[in-house]
C-alpha cells in the first residue's frame, strides 16, 4: 500500500504568502507522520508554470514567461525547503516529463471517447489581437454580483465560463472584448455524473473529506456537471497533440491537476518502479489545498481519473478555509500579505509551522495577527515546550553531570504517553492536525505541572529515589516529545532527539532512557513584544506603497 500525498501547485507568478503555507502545511505533517510509521509515502507537488497568471506577470514586467517561472520556482523550492517540507518530488508543469504525460492522458481520454470537438464562441480582444484565456477576462459574477475572473468566482466558488460574466473586460488592456468563433475539444463531464454522485455518497459515509469539500461538491453535482472545454487559445502551455489544433494548448484546469499523477509517474521512472505499484485500488491518497481548489480535486480530477481508467481515486480531501490577515482578507494586489521569504528571514520555521497548525483554517476562516504570532511563540513554544525541555535537561546537566538517573517511569505519565500516540495518530490520519497538536501541548503542560509538583530540586536532597524517578520520567517524556512533535515541529524535535541521544524515528513509545544528555541548548529564543507594532506598521506601510 502507498500513501500518496499531493500538495496543490502554486502559480509561479509571485511569491508565496502565509495563506499558501496554511493550506499546504498539512501535506508535510502527513508525509512525515506516515514515514515515521514506516509506510511507503509518495509526497509530490510542483510549481504551476503554464497558463495565464504567468503570462500576465511576464507582460507586466516586459519579460518572458520562462524567466518569471524560473525565478518563482527557485524561490518556492527554497521556501519549502526552509519550512521543512519533505516532498519526494517537487517539480514544475513546464518540465518535459509533465508535457509528455499530460499529452498521453489527453490522447487516452480521446481514445476512450470522452473528448469531442465543438465550435464555440470565445472572448477575443481586438486591441491585443488574441483570444482571451479565461483568466484574462474579468467582470461581474452573474451568481453573486462580486468581481470575478472568467474561470471562477472566489467570492461564491461558482465555476464560470468567461462569456457568463457581466461587463466583461480584457485584463491586459481593459477594453471590452468581442465574441468570435473558434474550435476546441470538450470533455464529456456529463457522462460521469452518476459515477461522481456515487463517489460523493461513498465519501460521505467514510467521512474522509473536510465538510467544506462535501458541501461544495454536493452543490456542484446537484447543479449538474456540464461538459467543459479542455483546450484553449493560450500563449504558453502544453500543445494539443492532434493535427489541426496547432497553436492551441491543453487547458490549465485539466493539465495542472494532472500534475499529481505526472509527478508520480516521473518519480516512479526515476526509481524504476511501475506506476501501478504506487497508484492502484489500495492507494490511500490525501489532496491538500485551499477552499478555492475544491471542485478541481473532488469533481474534475476524479472524472479525469475515471476517464483514463485509473484505480486510485482521491480518498482524503484536506481543504482549508481561508486565512485572513489582521482581520482583513489577504490581498496580493494590495500587498496585504505576509510574504514567506520575509517571515522566514526573521523567524523560526517551527514558530511558523506551530502558529499555522494551531490556528489552521480547518473548518472556518482563521486570522493571522502579529500579536498572536509573537505571543504564541513566547507563551507556548518557549514558555511551555522549550521551558520543560530546558529546565529538565539543565537540571540533570548541573546536578548529575549530564548522567540520566535510571529509574522506573511514573505509571500515570507512561499511561498518558502511550494513549497520546494513539490519540494523535487517529487525529492526523483523519486530517485533524490542530486537535492533534493541541493534545500534544496539553501533554507538555501536564509535564510542566508534574515537574513543579514533584519539586526534583528538593527531592534530590530529601528523597533521592523519588528525585531519580521524577527526572527519569521527565527525560522519558522529552524523548517521546522528540517523536510526537516530529511531524509538526521537525527542527526543534530533531534538536530534542539530539540532546537526549536518540537517532531513530518511530511512531510508538520511546521506552529506553538515554544514559546521558549532551549539549543542552534552548530550543527557542524569546521574541521582543515590540516586534508586534513594528511588523504591523511595516504591513500597513507596504500595503500603502
Amino acid at each position: 500500500m502507498t500513501i500518496v500525498i499531493g500538495g496543490a501547485w502554486p502559480y509561479a507568478n509571485g511569491s508565496l504568502h502565509l495563506g499558501h503555507v496554511a493550506a499546504l502545511l498539512p501535506g508535510d505533517i502527513l508525509a512525515r507522520y506516515y514515514r515515521q510509521k514506516g509506510e511507503r509515502v509518495l509526497y509530490v507537488s510542483g510549481s504551476d508554470c503554464n497558463g495565464t497568471p504567468i503570462s500576465i506577470r511576464a507582460a507586466q514586467e516586459n519579460t518572458t514567461t520562462e524567466a518569471i517561472a524560473n525565478h518563482y520556482h527557485e524561490e518556492f523550492t527554497r521556501c519549502f525547503n526552509d519550512l521543512g517540507f519533505t516532498y519526494d518530488l517537487y517539480t514544475r508543469t513546464d518540465a518535459k516529463h509533465h508535457h509528455d504525460s499530460v499529452q498521453a492522458i489527453f490522447l487516452q481520454l480521446l481514445a476512450n471517447n470522452f473528448l469531442y470537438k465543438k465550435k464555440i464562441e470565445q472572448a477575443y480582444c481586438e486591441t491585443d489581437n488574441q483570444f482571451l484565456p479565461d483568466r484574462f477576462v474579468e467582470g461581474v459574477c452573474p451568481n453573486c454580483g462580486a468581481k470575478a475572473r472568467g474561470d471562477q468566482c472566489d467570492n461564491c466558488s461558482t465555476i464560470l465560463d468567461p462569456l457568463d460574466l457581466i461587463d466583461k473586460r480584457c485584463k491586459i488592456c481593459g477594453n471590452e472584448p468581442i465574441i468570435r468563433e473558434t474550435e476546441h475539444f470538450y470533455f464529456a463531464f456529463s457522462q460521469f455524473q452518476g459515477r461522481l454522485d456515487t463517489y460523493l455518497a461513498q465519501a460521505k459515509i467514510e467521512k474522509r473529506w473536510r465538510d467544506n469539500a462535501l458541501g461544495l461538491t454536493e452543490r456542484y453535482l446537484a447543479e449538474g456537471v456540464p461538459d467543459r472545454a479542455v483546450t484553449r487559445d493560450l500563449p504558453n502551455g502544453i500543445d494539443v497533440p492532434v493535427p489541426g489544433f496547432e497553436g492551441k494548448k491543453i487547458y490549465v484546469w485539466i493539465e495542472a491537476v494532472a500534475g499529481y499523477l505526472t509527478a508520480s509517474i516521473e518519480w516512479a521512472k526515476q526509481h524504476q518502479i511501475a506506476i501501478e505499484d504506487l497508484w492502484n485500488e489500495e492507494t490511500i491518497s490525501y489532496y491538500v489545498h485551499g477552499k478555492d481548489n475544491i471542485p478541481f480535486h473532488t469533481v474534475i480530477w476524479p472524472a479525469i481519473l475515471m476517464g483514463i481508467g485509473a484505480k486510485a481515486l482521491p480518498t482524503h480531501i484536506v481543504s482549508n478555509e481561508y486565512l485572513t490577515l489582521e482581520k482583513r482578507k489577504l490581498s496580493t494586489s494590495q500587498n496585504w500579505a505576509v510574504w514567506v521569504p520575509y517571515i522566514l528571514s526573521r523567524y523560526d520555521a517551527d514558530s511558523i509551522r506551530y502558529f499555522l497548525t494551531m490556528n489552521a483554517p480547518e473548518n472556518r476562516d482563521t486570522d493571522f495577527s502579529w500579536r498572536e504570532f509573537i505571543y504564541s511563540h513566547n507563551g507556548e513554544l518557549l514558555g511551555a515546550y522549550g521551558n520543560f525541555v530546558n529546565r529538565t535537561l539543565k537540571f540533570i546537566e548541573k546536578s548529575f553531570e549530564g548522567q540520566v538517573p535510571q529509574a522506573e517511569i511514573d505509571g500515570n505519565m507512561r499511561k498518558h504517553t502511550i494513549q497520546l500516540f494513539n490519540v494523535v495518530e487517529n487525529l492526523i490520519e483523519a486530517g485533524h492536525f490542530k486537535q492533534a497538536l493541541e493534545a500534544i501541548f496539553e501533554y507538555i503542560r501536564a509535564a510542566n505541572r508534574y515537574f513543579d509538583e514533584q519539586q526534583p530540586w528538593l527531592q534530590v536532597k530529601e528523597n533521592v529515589e523519588a528525585g531519580n524517578q521524577t527526572l527519569a520520567t521527565c527525560v522519558y517524556m522529552i524523548a517521546n516529545l522528540g517523536q510526537l512533535l516530529h511531524p509538526f515541529l521537525p527542527f526543534s524535535a530533531e534538536k530534542v532527539r539530539k540532546m537526549v541521544g536518540i537517532h531513530e524515528l518511530m511512531w510508538h513509545e520511546q521506552v529506553e532512557l538515554p544514559a546521558s544528555i549532551s549539549e543542552v541548548a534552548p530550543l527557542f529564543e524569546r521574541l521582543d513584544v515590540e516586534l508586534i507594532e513594528e511588523e504591523f506598521q511595516k504591513l500597513v506601510k507596504d500595503s500603502n506603497n
